[in-house]
């Protein structure tokens, strides 16, 4: 099923918490282990996951991010229908810059409405952390969820967002709560990582677009009661992570 996956990396954000390191560059572009950029994990996971498809939005001082992709990830062949491409702002529905994660998905929707993918895997571009993207669409699938969350028990995330699950990890709960961000509790939180079946998505961004609703978190709770969301726990049993299930 990863070939009938697009993969969308958001990696638009200035990241002022990493100032002076994102003064010039996007904080997904900041350098990480010499050559490396902090990009690479999610790249090289999807690499090593499977996926060849794979759309990068970026936004704020992109030039080094782009130069990155350029020179570093050249490595897709086209010609097999593989890619990683670059996706600036386009201002498709309106005179704005990307306004967070669903506006940015409703900006480049028709990309989405174009491909042949059943599924869409949308990654943050700015965290750390080792993944097999592979055993989660299998799960997604297999659920035969509309949206599935991947979640971490330990995350050392500003986002503050809280899940809470059945027996059959599907969600019941979602709130942000400011105790989210230091709490290490063993409750389930947020990673920011998705993956939605295309048709589902393109309803649900339609749906909310004139809502305006910036964040898919913003949107979780109004589909709650309505929509077959799971959660799928980062370092399970199953694919590539790190023992120590570091996700940053």
């Amino acid at each position: 099923m990863l070939d009938k996956t697009l993969g969308i990396v958001l990696a638009g954000k200035p990241g002022k918490e990493l100032a002076p390191l994102t003064e010039t560059r996007a904080k997904a572009a900041v350098p990480f282990g010499g050559q490396y950029r902090i990009i690479d994990f999610t790249l090289s996971n999807a690499l090593h996951s499977g996926l060849r498809k794979l759309l990068v939005l970026t936004q704020y001082k992109s030039h080094s991010l782009n130069k990155h992709l350029r020179d570093g990830w050249s490595i897709f062949n086209p010609e097999l229908g593989e890619y990683i491409t670059a996706v600036p702002p386009q201002m498709r529905t309106g005179e704005f810059w990307y306004q967070g994660t669903a506006d940015a998905i409703l900006q480049n929707l028709y990309l989405i409405e174009r491909s042949t993918c059943e599924y869409v895997i949308i990654l943050p571009g700015d965290h750390i952390y080792r993944m097999d993207y592979a055993p989660v669409l299998e799960f997604h699938r297999d659920k035969q969820a509309d949206l599935t969350i991947i979640s971490a028990t330990e995350l050392n995330s500003r986002s503050g967002y809280v899940l809470q699950t059945d027996s059959d990890q599907q969600l019941t709960d979602f709130q942000f709560t400011e105790a989210a961000a230091t709490d290490k509790t063993g409750g389930k939180y947020a990673t920011g990582a998705y993956i939605f079946s295309r048709e589902y998505l393109i309803q649900l961004v339609e749906q909310y677009a004139d809502q305006n609703l910036p964040w898919l978190e913003d949107i979780v709770p109004s589909i709650l009661n309505t929509a077959k969301i799971f959660a799928y726990e980062f370092g399970g049993a199953m694919g590539r992570v790190s023992q120590d299930r570091y996700w940053r």
